[in-house]
């Protein structure tokens, strides 16, 4: 069961005693507690049936006394744990899972991790409750979230835009929903989100972007290169140099890779670990560089991002470091 599977029960009134919720992505278990905490009860029942607690500022008895209690006027209470992993004794309310009041909604966020899985706890959460076990999205899985979140919303958005989204914020889901939700304020109903979108509203060039520079650096585009390296250098901000070559690195780590892969362009895709979107960008790279190129772009990259933070620099703008970088890549 996924977050969105919790939610549409919810709205269906189908419930049950408890919901534990783990993990490393933030942003799922967010999602829950924010319904449970702003929707699940009406508004008329909050200031009598939510309770919401957090676990460095209460203890275990707390929250059991707290669980154990009736609704009042109303078929249910929900009781919100927060923060759960910074709980001591956190493993005393065994006795409460054990044995949950039917007509309270217990819903625990436990962010950071996971319990053990082979504890007693552990079988009791998903003996009597929901367990939500959450964890990071790899880069490939990125643009196909932000598709599948914006179609949620009733809209759509092109590939190459989810792509300069996801290219620009990287994995952080909470920020790529918060421009989505910016998106949807300003576009008319039923649109399809396009890079032109995505560039007025969210403030991502679209044509100057590390997306569109690792595109022209892979094709060798020299012309291509320094146009974008001059707007980096005039907008700072845009893409400051400490972003912009881990990102050059792990794309040319990842051309690396495809000396050693045989198969498919699906195939070269899931050892690669991307988007089948971007494969032909990786493949067309290695034929331009070459596998002693492609050691030497990465040998570079490790060297000019030292030179970044002033190891073994004189202090040479960033600027100028980009387009000497760049040139000894290219050549």
């Amino acid at each position: 069961m996924d977050y969105q599977d919790i939610i549409r029960d919810w709205k269906q009134q189908k419930f049950k005693s408890l919901y534990w919720l783990e993990g490393e992505e933030d942003f799922f278990i967010d999602q829950v507690t924010s319904y449970a905490e702003h929707e699940l009860l009406p508004e008329s029942e909050r200031g009598f049936n939510l309770t919401v607690l957090y676990g460095k500022d209460t203890d275990w008895s707390t929250v059991i006394n707290a669980c154990r209690r009736y609704p009042m006027f109303a078929e249910r209470q929900v009781v919100l744990l927060k923060e759960a992993q910074a709980m001591r004794d956190l493993l005393k309310l065994e006795a409460y899972i054990d044995n949950p009041l039917s007509s309270t909604v217990f819903v625990v966020a436990h962010k950071q991790g996971k319990i053990d899985g082979r504890s007693k706890m552990a079988k009791l959460i998903k003996d009597k409750g929901v367990l939500l076990s959450t964890k990071k999205l790899y880069d490939n899985q990125l643009p196909a979230w932000v598709e599948s979140y914006v179609s949620s919303r009733e809209l759509a958005i092109s590939q190459k835009a989810a792509i300069l989204l996801v290219d620009h914020i990287g994995n952080d889901l909470s920020r790529i929903a918060n421009e989505i939700d910016k998106l949807l304020v300003n576009l008319p109903a039923q649109k399809k989100i396009d890079e032109g979108d995505i560039e007025k509203y969210v403030g991502i060039s679209k044509e100057y972007n590390v997306f569109e520079l690792q595109n022209a650096l892979g094709q060798k585009n020299t012309a291509r290169v320094f146009k974008i390296i001059a707007y980096f250098a005039a907008n700072p901000k845009a893409a400051p140099m400490q972003m912009t070559l881990p990102a050059l690195y792990n794309f040319f780590a990842k051309v690396n890779l495809i000396f050693s892969v045989k198969g498919a362009e699906k195939d070269v895709a899931a050892a690669l670990g991307v988007h089948p979107f971007f494969v032909k960008d990786y493949m067309n790279a290695a034929r331009q560089y070459g596998p002693e190129g492609t050691e030497k772009a990465i040998l570079l990259l490790h060297q000019y991002n030292l030179r970044s933070i002033g190891v073994n620099d004189s202090g040479v703008e960033d600027g100028e470091l980009m387009k000497e970088l760049m040139f000894k890549v290219m050549h």
